[in-house]
């Protein structure tokens, strides 16, 4: 996100969308064998009520803790490796930082709505999407991710060979930010939006960070724990009855 609003490096929103939809694979391979690869919060907690037997529920507010520090490590991440361009930013479109506007330069740490890089951030943009519909679309987008998640693991459901599991959760990724990132910048994560949200507070954003404009900073917590079991409870009470038992 820093690459492509600092500098123009990805010119289309699909661009942006596959560079996550891969990292978000690559992170799975990196970390499935160690941890599971629990990378959301929301995924995590969807895990631990619909699957306990692959997810202890007494280890979820150290995982939640471990994902909120990987936030905050990837916000100074940011903040160290793209801090000249971010300035440069600010200065050619005069925003400063932590003032009405300055979502525009925030928003490489966390997320705003509707896209400050699509709509702007004045008044009219505003009035585009409420904060009941952002949660509503955070909600929806995390809740679709953990229903192919669960679809996606499951043996009874035909699952991919191999290590293919991860390229499609990241597909999955990647067709959801194309569709939800004007409105809400398709968050899904509330580790990755709160904890570089916190960097973005301390490093001069203040309250555009934490609460962020119309103190929409919740939405971005609160819509995806909403989702991610809503997802799995359909997965697991409308299509997985369907399924036969075990895997042909």
């Amino acid at each position: 996100m820093a690459s492509a609003v600092l500098t123009g490096a990805h010119q289309g929103l699909w661009q942006v969308a596959v560079v996550w939809g891969f990292g978000v694979t690559l992170a799975i391979y990196a970390t499935a064998t160690i941890s599971g690869a629990h990378l959301n919060p929301a995924v995590t907690l969807a895990f631990a009520i619909f699957r306990p037997e692959r997810f202890q529920r007494k280890l979820l507010p150290g995982y939640w803790a471990a994902q909120l520090l990987g936030g905050v490590l990837a916000g100074l991440v940011i903040l160290v490796t793209f801090g000249p361009f971010i300035d440069r930013f600010e200065d050619d479109r005069g925003l400063v930082r932590g003032e009405a506007g300055s979502e525009h330069s925030a928003m490489v740490f966390g997320e705003y709505f509707p896209n400050p890089d699509i709509f702007g951030t004045d008044s009219a943009a505003r009035d585009l999407v409420s904060p009941l519909a952002a949660i509503g679309v955070e909600a929806l987008g995390t809740g679709i991710l953990v229903l192919m998640i669960f679809a996606l693991v499951d043996p009874r459901n035909g699952r991919p060979a191999g290590k293919m599991t991860a390229l499609f959760i990241g597909f999955t990724v990647a067709v959801l930010i194309a569709l939800f990132a004007p409105i809400t910048q398709a968050g899904w994560n509330p580790a990755r939006d709160f904890g570089p949200r916190i960097v973005a507070y301390f490093a001069g954003w203040e309250d555009i960070a934490i609460p962020g404009p119309r103190d929409g900073f919740w939405i971005y917590i609160i819509g995806p724990l909403i989702g991610g079991p809503i997802g799995a409870a359909i997965y697991d009470y409308v299509l997985r009855p369907a399924l036969p038992e075990e895997s042909e």
